[in-house]
Order: structure tokens, then sequence, then C-alpha cells
């Protein structure tokens, strides 16, 4: 690993060399060093993307812990949850994280001001123990099934995992990557650590607040951008309101899309506006970063990269040829541990072909095409499960239905429809299910219905609903 001569940390409010970051966050090891962190110890890291998030993160791959990362915007019952079952040493947060009443955590801050003028122990860091962890890396995903489950990932195979991305994109250290997209999830993650394993400069933008984000990417020279298709879009829109924006990406050389499917329409777009396709890509939280379209190949969601293999099988389970549609198989030697248990302890899986339940067909040059990914619906960069919502909202005694539709702005809005006999109005269950549910998984509507709708067989009739949906949004 090389920090570059050149590379920079670009954050909103300051700017430092890669050395400079590299010592801070040896200091910060050594913070955590005196709360007695160590080798093999269980982190929980819940923070927004920030110099500190970053620097907690590399100290605690420097001292080879565990680390178990949480979306930010949580409900703090649920991290609560996540902390009893990974069996963590240590809870470190923002202060804007929710944690719950009681939890014992380190806030960022906290560590800084320990980290403050020490000389540190080490002069570089160094992530080798890490990489012998067969739990080095917990993220949280809902996976195939829809059932939220910790994806435990071994050090080397991760990183291992990146470089490979890495060589095939075509990232350098000469490259300025910007990265709209939250740290904790896959995406985000692969990005910053990508920019510390190339050695090149990383701008960590305000990614809610794209209007900012783009003058920091024109300030920074920023030439890799990398984000959902609902991000793109809307910066599209804020060009189209304000044609000067487009010479805040004059450096850019690779606009990279993933996390949801791509549109066509927004592909051709970008090319209108930027002169450059918008480059799509494919993987998991618990394969990692398996195909990636290129500069010089920007063909559906591209070829695998280096030491993975994709086929495509039918419901028999016999290879289809190119062109058609069936299940997406990988053969990753990238591949996650496995998933964590009750008990925290790691759930084995297999090493053979995984199938990723997710459709798609590859074309005659083997480049693969997504075809769509059952009950899978993308809002504002989040990949949710309705099914999973629905059911955490049963347990707090609110029946509910969700439907969501399409929309430019977020990818979809969701129409919440409870199964309400007493016939208390939308705002009272809208209230319950904003106190139960993160804000990326809120309703945009709430509609109240006596019975929800059966067919034939007594079952319930989604596509009613859905019809009840797109008659309510119009």
């Amino acid at each position: 690993m090389s920090t570059g001569k050149t590379a920079k940390i670009f954050a909103p409010d300051s700017v430092l060399t890669a050395a400079e970051f590299e010592q801070g966050a040896l200091r910060v090891a050594d913070a955590l060093r005196d709360r007695g962190i160590g080798y093999g110890d269980r982190v929980l890291l819940k923070a927004d993307n920030s110099v500190a998030y970053l620097s907690a993160l590399f100290a605690l791959m420097h001292l080879g812990t565990s680390v178990v990362l949480v979306d930010h915007q949580e409900k703090p019952d649920q991290t609560q949850r996540t902390t009893r079952q990974s069996g963590v040493k240590l809870v470190i947060a923002d202060d804007d994280a929710p944690i719950a009443v009681g939890e014992q955590v380190v806030y960022t801050y906290e560590l800084a001001v320990a980290a403050a003028g020490r000389t540190p122990i080490d002069s570089r860091l160094d992530f080798t123990a890490w990489e012998q962890l067969p739990d080095a890396l917990i993220m949280w995903s809902s996976g195939s099934t829809g059932v939220p489950k910790g994806v435990v990932k071994n050090g080397g195979r991760f990183l291992t995992n990146l470089r490979r991305n890495a060589d095939l994109v075509g990232h350098h250290s000469g490259d300025v990557l910007l990265p709209l997209l939250p740290f904790n999830h896959q995406y985000g993650l692969s990005m910053v650590l990508i920019s510390w394993l190339v050695g090149c400069s990383l701008v960590i933008a305000p990614y809610r607040r794209l209007d900012r984000a783009l003058r920091i990417a024109g300030m920074t020279g920023a030439t890799v951008v990398d984000a959902a298709p609902s991000t793109y879009r809307s910066i599209l829109n804020i060009v189209g309101k304000r044609p000067s924006a487009v010479g805040e990406f004059s450096n850019v050389r690779m606009l990279c899309s993933g996390a949801a499917p791509l549109e066509p329409g927004l592909v051709d777009r970008a090319v209108e506006t930027f002169g450059m396709p918008l480059l799509d890509s494919y993987g998991s939280t618990e394969m990692g970063n398996v195909a990636f379209a290129t500069v010089d190949n920007p063909v559906g969601a591209g070829q695998p990269v280096a030491g993975l293999e994709l086929r495509i099988t039918g419901e028999d389970g016999s290879v289809l040829p190119a062109g058609e549609i069936g299940e997406i198989e990988v053969l990753d030697p990238d591949l996650m541990e496995g998933y964590l248990n009750a008990d925290g302890a790691i759930e084995p899986v297999g090493r053979d072909w995984y199938k990723t339940n997710d459709f798609g067909y590859l074309d005659a040059e083997g480049n693969l095409f997504i075809a769509g990914r059952k009950m899978a619906v993308h809002r504002n960069g989040h990949t949710l499960h309705p099914e999973i919502i629905e059911h955490s909202l049963a347990a707090q005694g609110c029946v509910a239905k969700i439907v969501a539709l399409p929309c430019e702005r977020r990818g979809s809005s969701l129409t919440f429809f409870v199964q309400d006999e007493q016939g208390r109005d939308a705002g009272y269950w809208r209230d319950l299910i904003c106190s139960v549910l993160p804000p990326y998984e809120q309703p945009n509507r709430v509609t109240v219905l006596e019975k929800f709708p059966l067919n034939r067989n007594g079952k319930f009739d989604r596509k009613q609903l859905e019809v009840l949906a797109v008659a309510e949004a119009v």
C-alpha cells in the first residue's frame, strides 16, 4: 500500500495529505489501544462520512479488529440488537448517530481529543493482521432472502477483490475519487479503500447536498465519480437548471454507477450533458464487486473482474446460452466467509457457484446485463425489501403492505397501505411508522384500508393495491 506523493483527503472543511491522514489514523489507533482494543476484538462503527469516520476505520483495521459497520441512520434498537448479536467490545459513533439510551459508546470526537498531540507508536498503517481475520469485516445485508443478516468477510479477500476492481476499471494514483455514497456500505466503502490501495486522492463530499458536492468536485478536480442512478438523475436536474454547473465535472473521466438498476434514458442524458456514459456495475455485500463496464467497454454491467466467473442458469439449473435471461451465478474466490449466527459465530457458506437470486443475461462477448432482483426496491441509494419493513411494522401492531412506484427523483416512491378496522386516520399511522423506521424506509404516502383486497383464492392481492397506488399518485 502506498499513499502517493500528491494524494490528499478532501473534506468539506479541511484538506489533508495522505501522509497527514495516515499519522492521524495511527494516533487514533493508539487512543483505542489505551481503551484496551486490540487484535480480534469486535468494534461497531456507526458514523456518517467524515475524516473522523475514516480515521476510526483505518485505525481499527491497523489494530486487527473485527469491524462491524452499520448504517449511520439505523434505528437505535436495531443497532443495539446488532451490538449484542455481534458481541462487540466497543461502539464508536459520531454525535448524530442514533444510539439507544444506556448504550456504552465512544464518540469519534472523543477519539480525536485523545489522539491529539501524540507521537504514534507505529510509523505506517499496516493491515496485515486484519487481512488474516475471517471476520475482519461484518456488514449487514438483506441478501437474497430479505432477512437482515450479518455478512462476514475475510480482510485479505476483501482487499484482493478491491484490487481486482481497480485493475479492471483503471483507477490510478493520479485519480481524484468522488464517491457520492455512504461509506458504511459495500459500494462506498470500496471506493474509500481503493483510493488507499492505489494511492490516489479521495473527496469526502456532502452526498445529500449535491449542489455543494458539485462545487467541491470542481475545486478538487475530481476525475472519477461513483453514485447511485438516482443521484445522477438529481445532478442532471441541477445542471439542467444551472448549465454552468457542467463545468464542475470538467476533469471527470469516468461516471461510475451502482447500487441500483441503471436506466438507458439516464445514460443518454449523461452522454448528452457530460459527453460520457454512465458506467454500470454489479456486485453485492456477499460477493463483493463482480463486474464493471469501463471506458473501453461501456456495455451493460461489463465484464467480471479477473479471477471471477459468471454463468446464467435456467429454472432446471442448466447453463443458458448468450442472450437468454436466467439467474446469475458467480464463482467467486472473494465470496464472504458466511453469515453471523444468533450467537455471533460464523455460519460458513460453500465456495461453489453462488446463486445470486438476481436475473440477467450475458451477451456473446461475455458482458453482463442485469434484468432485475426479486422484491428489491431502490430508493435514495438504498436497497430496501418491503416484506422486511412490513415485518418490522407488524411487530409494532401495524399491519401494512408496501407498494413501490417508479420515481425519477428518489428511484422509488413508497405507498404504505395499512389495514385498520378501527379506522384511525393516516396521520396516526404515519407517526407510528416513522417512529419505527429509519428515514430512508419511511413512506411517501400512507393510505388506511378497512381490509386488504383478496384474490379468488382468499390470498392477499398485491396487484389490486398496485392499481390503487397508481390511481392515488395521479
